[in-house]
């Protein structure tokens, strides 16, 4: 799979005239060639329905006068730029216009609101899939040379169209319960899967092929078999923020397949004409792409005239010509993480496929503390790892209890929280020996933690507020994390203090913040969800004071970095050595709804933007690895770092850098 991408979304109205008018072959190759791409995935259909090729299935755009398509293709591959294909799946308004029937229906009877300017969702249990499935057919026919099929919107909701009605009734399933519906949807859905791959490689079984849902949900395991690879989209400034993207290649990592980091040009997201993301943003977004194991495709939208943007490809070209100097040392790479999330989304829990706040708390926590991290589901195998955290609402089948305590016994160490290790249907713990004993949940919402001088935050020695319950548990063995103070009462009607919340009383409980043994921290809290909340600086202070002390000596990786800094260790086997990966940025929130004199600009959140790449450093380093180091060195200029082992550690200092800095160690 190739590191420099372009995803070239092309949804274009058929009110538009004069539809590829500029599109030149010389211009697109030098702005292509300039701008260091060597892959870009072309449109052979779009949202709006139409197709950019000569068609006998659907309809070709009624303003492109030829083969757009081919063109593109042409041109690329002379070249040698790789062209994976797109076609439009799950939405396809003009195929709702031609068949209305074809469309998804709520329960309610809504299929869209007319007066609104957005695109139609299509059923895939209508013989909609019939026509998408000749259409894949045709365009492998016609393009044999493609390197790849994209097919995108990939959703089946609760539909209640006469198709998906009648195949609920055949399946003795009841439409009037969200649940029977959502599991005919998946039927529907894993049949789309089947019938549109068998399509994509009906001419070459070796076709690449990639759905796209728009993430990749934690036990995806049953739809795994019907992708060659992975597109991990992730907009920061589209809604997804700085910290999706990490989170998500945690987890694709450990899914056996290659994968792309998706961001876009775009100030904003998808669709957004003459909107440019500063380049220095573009440049982070990138190095934190190959950073974490995944190669690079970047969202741009081609203009109707089919001519290349100038200003987004001299955007797009400085960040990928850095990326082309350094993949050598980001190819065919394996997480080096001792310690993995053990996610809570399970499938034993039903609509918990995407992150959960603790998860994405932990996530967070780990980042800012620069530890290195994986992100596993109960299915995956841990044994390579010597931690596994467990977020806040990780409830557990006995056959999960039996997994962690097999993983336990091989040496393995548990980080939990809140209710994590408790039985899924009660308030529980399946997990024995934790140290602690378990007298239900406090009353009390919220209450307060004075922590052990050990773990404290170093400007407070008084209590400070959780903004939630914990769980009353008292430390039998081990450390204690600290003490809970209580409120005098929880806020009601009829009695509150002040304007949030009300103090803690004076006097300490007898219950515990939380408990350290050898093989086992708790908290008793939902911590990670708390921060993912609140943000609560102190707060972090407190947990990752706790988690440096736990992992001890097995810490792999302890940097001078700022907060914003991020850090990932890679391993290239086949090349003997390990990668060190140092980021650092500032990001800012910037923007948010106005009153204007026309109105309200409605539904604009406030975005986190990079403008900024401030030089950090010298950053010293110190790292643990399995493995004697033979040199260290700068990459990919090559310069060598003197280093010193101390107490079965490599320490050295990185220069000061910007942006990104990778260090070789071979071994």
């Amino acid at each position: 799979m190739r590191f420099r991408q372009i995803h070239l979304d092309f949804h274009t109205s058929p009110l538009i005239p004069g539809i590829g008018e500029k599109f030149d072959k010389q211009k697109w190759q030098e702005r292509l060639a300039k701008a260091a791409v060597n892959s870009i995935t072309l449109f052979a259909t779009c949202h709006h329905g139409y197709a950019y090729y000569n068609t006998k299935v659907g309809e070709r755009h009624p303003h492109l006068k030829f083969d757009l398509l081919r063109a593109q293709i042409d041109a690329c591959h002379e070249i040698g730029i790789a062209t994976p294909v797109y076609l439009t799946a799950g939405i396809n308004s003009y195929a709702s216009e031609k068949h209305p029937e074809w469309g998804e229906i709520e329960y309610t009877g809504k299929i869209y609101d007319p007066l609104y300017p957005h695109f139609h969702k299509m059923c895939f249990n209508s013989p909609y899939l019939d026509f998408l499935c000749e259409q894949i057919r045709e365009v492998v026919t016609l393009f044999p040379e493609a390197d790849g099929i994209f097919t995108d919107i990939i959703h089946q909701g609760g539909c209640c169209c006469r198709h998906c009605m009648a195949g609920m009734k055949e399946n003795g399933l009841d439409p009037r319960l969200e649940a029977d519906r959502k599991a005919y949807a998946k039927t529907v859905l894993m049949n789309y899967y089947r019938r549109t791959t068998e399509a994509a490689k009906s001419r070459n079984p070796d076709m690449p092929i990639f759905h796209n849902s728009g993430h990749i949900s934690i036990n995806s395991d049953d739809i795994l078999p019907y992708f060659s690879h992975l597109e991990l989209e992730s907009l920061p400034t589209g809604g997804w923020g700085y910290d999706h993207y990490p989170m998500s290649a945690a987890y694709c990592r450990n899914l056996g397949k290659e994968f792309l980091g998706m961001t876009g040009k775009f100030h904003t997201t998808w669709g957004e004409f003459g909107g440019f993301k500063h380049p220095n943003a573009l440049r982070y977004e990138c190095a934190a792409m190959i950073a974490n194991g995944s190669k690079c495709s970047v969202g741009d939208q081609l203009h109707p005239s089919a001519e290349l943007d100038e200003s987004t490809y001299e955007i797009i070209g400085a960040a990928y010509r850095e990326v082309r100097e350094k993949e050598t040392w980001c190819d065919h790479v394996v997480s080096a993480a001792n310690l993995a999330i053990l996610s809570g989304s399970l499938p034993e829990r039903p609509g918990t496929g995407r992150s959960l706040p603790g998860d994405t708390g932990a996530a967070r926590i780990l980042l800012e503390a620069h530890i290195p991290f994986d992100i596993v589901d109960s299915r995956m195998d841990w044994s390579r790892y010597r931690f596994l955290l467990l977020a806040d609402d990780v409830r557990i089948t006995p056959e999960i209890c039996e997994k962690l305590n097999r993983f336990r016994a091989a040496g393995g160490k548990l980080i939990l929280s809140g209710w994590s290790g408790m039985d899924l249907q009660e308030d529980r713990f399946l997990l024995q020996e934790l140290g602690l004993t378990h007298e239900g949940i406090s009353p009390y919402s919220p209450d307060y933690i004075l922590a052990a001088p050990d773990f404290a935050p170093e400007c407070l020695t008084t209590p400070f507020v959780m903004y939630q319950p914990s769980q009353r548990i008292k430390a039998d063995s081990g450390v204690s994390l600290g003490r809970i103070y209580d409120p005098y009462f929880n806020r009601r009607y009829d009695h509150f203090c002040s304007h949030q919340h009300t103090p803690y009383r004076t006097e300490p409980t007898e219950y515990d913040a939380g408990v350290m043994t050898e093989q086992v921290l708790y908290f008793a809290h939902p911590v990670f969800t708390v921060y993912r909340a609140y943000g609560h600086v102190l707060l972090k202070e407190f947990i990752v004071k706790a988690l440096r002390r736990f992992i001890g000596r097995e810490l792999q990786v302890d940097v001078s970095l700022p907060s914003q800094g991020r850090v990932t260790l890679m391993t290239q086997p086949e090349e003997k050595r390990h990668i060190l990966h140092l980021l650092y940025a500032n990001t800012i929130l910037r923007g948010g709804e106005v009153t204007l004199s026309g109105g309200t600009v409605s539904g604009r959140s406030a975005l986190e933007v990079i403008e900024d790449l401030n030089p950090t450093g010298p950053v010293r380093v110190s790292l643990k690895l399995k493995t004697p180091v033979r040199s260290v060195r700068l990459v990919p200029a090559g310069i060598g770092l003197p280093f010193r082992i101390s107490d079965g550690r490599i320490e050295f200092e990185v220069p000061s850098f910007t942006c990104h800095q990778m260090v070789e160690l071979a071994y």
